[in-house]
Formats: structure tokens, sequence, C-alpha cells
């Protein structure tokens, strides 16, 4: 039986860290399923590091979500991937993503989250106190806010946590979970 995984996503995430994942899910014969606040095309991002002291935005291509928050049944999903962007400052916020989350970590299946991630894993820091991880540079204080260590290093593994810290992470980023996946 095919592996399935979620990606959760929503209007600003940044484009290739939605799109890298979801069509390399799919060449390794992934089910994957992108979910959002609703069922709708979302606007992407491109984030860029073009000589400014943080990054810069552009729109980027549309991407079509699959199923609703309120909607998903994270039992039926063998891993979970965080993409970045402004998207995870507000998805955090919805009622149904703590929920779907945990059951990631307390299940002990793969995790993926880069880039601003983070800050949907702030939602449920109580399972990660203590865990070593990475993000954008400019996520640190959220990392170590949650009682975890931030890793300098642009990709890291702590247990079934893949991290990295933005799209020029995403080729390791997607081999390391896909080997958590047993893919």
């Amino acid at each position: 039986m095919a592996k399935k995984v979620l990606i959760l996503g929503g209007d600003a995430v940044e484009a290739l860290e939605i799109y890298y994942p979801y069509y390399r899910l799919l060449e390794a014969g992934v089910d994957a399923v992108i979910a959002a606040p609703s069922v709708k095309a979302l606007n992407t991002v491109v984030h860029d590091f073009t000589g400014w002291d943080t990054y810069t935005e552009k729109p980027g291509y549309l991407i079509q979500s699959h199923v609703a928050f309120k909607d998903v049944h994270p039992e039926e999903f063998d891993g979970l991937i965080i993409p970045g962007g402004r998207a995870p400052e507000y998805i955090r916020l919805d009622p149904a993503v703590p929920g779907i989350v945990r059951h990631f970590f307390v299940t002990n299946k793969p995790v993926g989250a880069i880039c601003h991630a983070v800050q949907v894993l702030e939602v449920v820091r109580d399972v990660l106190q203590g865990r070593s991880l990475t993000a954008y540079q400019a996520c640190r204080p959220s990392v170590e806010g949650m009682g975890c260590r931030y890793v300098t290093e642009t990709l890291h593994v702590d247990g079934n946590l893949v991290s990295g810290h933005a799209w020029p992470d995403l080729p390791g980023f997607m081999r390391e979970f896909l080997h958590l996946l047993g893919v």
C-alpha cells in the first residue's frame, strides 16, 4: 500500500517549499495531500535572498489544496510536511491544526518542517521541549522559546523530525524525510 503524506499550506506559503515536496512525494509514489484552512487554490509566494538584509517576496504560482484542516483525519497519514513562507503565522491559529500536528509527534511519524514552519510547531511546544531543530535564522527566538535547541546547520534530523533552514535545503530535506518515511 502506498504511503500517504499530509502537507499543511495556506495563502502565502513559500512556493518552492510546497511545490518541491509535493512533486517529490508524487515522484516517489507517495500520495501527497495538501490541507489548508479551506479547499481552494492557494496563493504561493517566492522568497529570495537578493541583496537585502532579509528576504524579498513576490507572488508565485497557485496550488490547489485538497482538504480543509477541519476535515483532516491525521491517523490516515504516514507523515507530515510543514512548508514555510508567511502561511505558518496564521494557519497555526486554526483550531484543527494543533491536533493534527500533535498526532504526528505522539505517534512518532515523520515530520518535515522547513523555514518558518516552526511557527506552526509552537502550538505543540509541549511535545517538542528538549528537542533540537533548525529553521530560518529569524525564527531562532521561536525555536528557543519552545524550549528547543536551535541548530545553526541548515539541515537537521532529530528522531522523527527533519528540519531545514530554507528552500535551498530542499534536496537534503526531502532525502532525509523520505528516508524516515521508508521510501
